[in-house]
């Protein structure tokens, strides 16, 4: 049996599952993924690792939860109509700090509770509403350090000591962040561009009156600037080792940094793809994330040996995992066809929240596709039955993201319905070295569009793809590349999907967040007004009368990242010309954290689809 057989095989067993478990519950299958209570990696607090922190959706909203590992009590920490997912412990676990926005506008301040409930309180009087850029809290409570970013001020950066006033020991005008605290609170370690490349950080390390230790900086000033990041301090007191990750060679790797003496030494690990790490809780290893062609695993490094360990676990996705110290790790996986759960190196399901578990759906099938710029990976999930099939083309978004092998309600819908799904890894994305990431320079959507044709030729050449029943669909950067492909491609499309999309890209420059803007100027070469003609080209406005499909948007009214104001400037002019189109605004921002409101929203794209595509039987 050849390996599409085989797919093929457990496809339509899944499918058989999946529809059982559906009408056992009287709901439709799709939507019972959606509504599966969920829960996020616990965080824990570093000197009191039984006190952890998580995400769910018990409610219906994803809020955070404390959670006391030693009695086994859980609570809910924040109650709030659009959720809250931004939270962290102090490292005595003795209290909770989340960040509190203005229905989903990302814009706030943060807030304090006690670990074992309470009343909230502002953590930081004194400072003004703001993005977040950045949070690191001292283990003994005495400094906090807190970015800022704000369109006034650009990013700023906070220390507040025993206490006190907080005092500005940063500012500059281009995108910066917090990376993290030494273990004893003196040293800070900042990511700037202040070279002007927001792709690409550099790093500073500076005291707590914010003057300057040392400063690492791969950036170049031009075309071939490379990134550093800080994944953190060694977790021993006196040890001023800094873990980073670089690109010196193509790709993410981690490095040590001793921020005194300047020595660096390069972890030369023989994995290919991605690989980043973290500290062990005692500093003797790293455990290392290794992320290569849309599926990812673990390892563990002896620092003193030199030895790579790898640490079991199946194929898939790790969203994220952590080292207790006890020497196990944790670990929160996923794949396409099994739900996600938080395990743990002992073999047990860690945290395993109450309530009906999520239906499965169906594996993806790897594809690779030579494209303009070298071969592109795109991952496909087909439905039972026998093409060629209606087709969503899920564009990710980011543009730095991946899609990978990972468990996703929302592809799983169409799937359920009859339709195959291809997500794309297009030129931009992340996990597949550095230059595939950074070719989207001044040629922005467009290039990306480049990719995602080759991809859809394959897929109806191929016979998996009915040529008349193509979807172009995506949010966030996915939803402006569905936009774009749909006026810069009208004759591949026979419909558009596009949630929380950039539409008018100038317009959306000036309203934006500022950290966005700074990444604007990067791709784009400068602002609207110094590279008008890049702007204009890569804009769906400057398309939109050539669009032929029928369109749905979805917008989040209080969104900072795609402002409403734009979506509403390319709505008028399909409106203008009467081109087919609706349009969905509900009261969030950039998505929404409540499950009845994620049901919705597919809910109406899926019945789009079936009025204006030629497709599978209805919803």
């Amino acid at each position: 049996m050849n390996d599409d057989a085989r797919t093929s095989a457990g496809s339509e067993a899944s499918a058989a599952a999946a529809a059982s478990a559906g009408s056992a519950s009287g709901l439709p299958v799709w939507e019972q993924r959606f509504r599966a209570p969920r829960v996020s990696l616990p965080d824990w607090a570093e000197d009191a690792p039984e006190r952890a922190l998580f995400v769910s959706n018990a409610t219906g909203t994803y809020e955070l939860y404390a959670w006391d590992r030693d009695s086994g009590e859980q609570r809910q920490v924040t109650d709030r109509p659009n959720g809250t997912t931004d939270g962290v412990l102090t490292p005595d676990g003795r209290a909770i700090w989340w960040f509190a926005d203005t229905d989903g506008d990302e814009f706030g301040v943060w807030m304090r509770q006690p670990f074992e409930g309470g009343a909230d309180e502002p953590a930081v009087p004194g400072l003004d509403p703001s993005y977040p850029a950045g949070l690191a809290l001292g283990r003994d409570g005495s400094v906090v350090v807190v970015g800022r970013s704000t369109d006034e001020d650009g990013t700023t950066v906070h220390v507040v000591r025993d206490g006190g006033e907080p005092t500005e020991i940063y500012r500059h005008e281009e995108s910066a962040g917090v990376g993290d605290l030494s273990h004893d609170g003196t040293l800070i370690a900042l990511e700037h561009t202040e070279h002007g490349d927001a792709m690409h950080a550099a790093l500073r390390i500076v005291r707590l009156d914010g003057s300057m230790v040392t400063e690492l900086d791969d950036s170049k000033g031009g075309t071939e600037d490379l990134g550093l990041e800080v994944l953190g301090f060694a977790p021993v007191d006196g040890d001023p080792r800094l873990l980073v990750g670089h690109q010196r060679r193509g790709r993410w790797e981690p490095l040590i940094w001793d921020v005194t003496t300047g020595e660096q030494t390069e972890l030369l690990l023989d994995l290919p793809g991605d690989v980043s790490a973290e500290w062990y809780p005692d500093g003797s290893g790293l455990l290392v994330g290794h992320s290569f062609e849309a599926r990812s695993e673990l390892y563990r490094y002896d620092l003193a040996t030199g030895g790579l360990t790898r640490i079991d676990t199946p194929p898939g996705s790790v969203g994220g995992a952590t080292a207790r110290p006890d020497g196990t790790v944790e670990y929160l996986w996923s794949s396409a066809a099994v739900p996600p759960a938080v395990r743990s190196t002992t073999g047990e399901v860690v945290l395993d929240p109450p309530g009906p578990k999520a239906p499965g759906s169906v594996p993806v099938e790897d594809v690779w596709v030579e494209g303009p710029g070298g071969k592109v990976h795109a991952l496909v999930q087909r439905p039972a039955g026998d093409g060629p099939f209606p087709t969503v083309f899920d564009i990710h978004g980011g543009p730095t993201w991946h899609d990978s092998d990972e468990f996703a309600a929302g592809p799983a819908a169409w799937v359920d319905h009859g339709y195959a799904v291809v997500r794309i890894n297009y030129r931009g994305s992340t996990g597949y070295g550095r230059e595939w990431t950074d070719a989207l320079k001044h040629r922005v959507g467009l290039i990306e569009l480049e990719d995602i044709a080759a991809v859809r030729e394959w897929a109806v050449t191929s016979g998996l793809s009915d040529p008349a029943r193509l979807i172009l669909a995506g949010a966030s950067w996915g939803g402006y590349l569905t936009l774009l492909g749909l006026g810069t491609q009208p004759g591949a499309w026979a419909l558009g999907l596009a949630s929380v999309p950039v539409a008018d890209y100038v317009t959306a420059y000036h309203d934006e967040m500022e950290n966005l803007k700074a990444m604007d100027r990067t791709l784009l070469g400068g602002t609207p007004e110094e590279v008008p003609e890049r702007y204009e080209a890569s804009s769906p406005l400057t398309y939109v009368d050539a669009v032929k499909a029928p369109v749905y948007i979805a917008a989040g009214v209080n969104d900072p990242r795609c402002p409403i104001r734009q979506i509403d400037n390319y709505v008028a002019r399909l409106a203008s010309r009467g081109a087919i189109h609706e349009v969905y605004r509900y009261d969030a921002g950039h998505g929404s954290l409540v499950v009845e409101e994620r049901i919705k929203q597919v809910r109406l794209e899926l019945e789009f689809a079936e009025r204006h595509l030629s497709g599978p039987a209805g919803v």
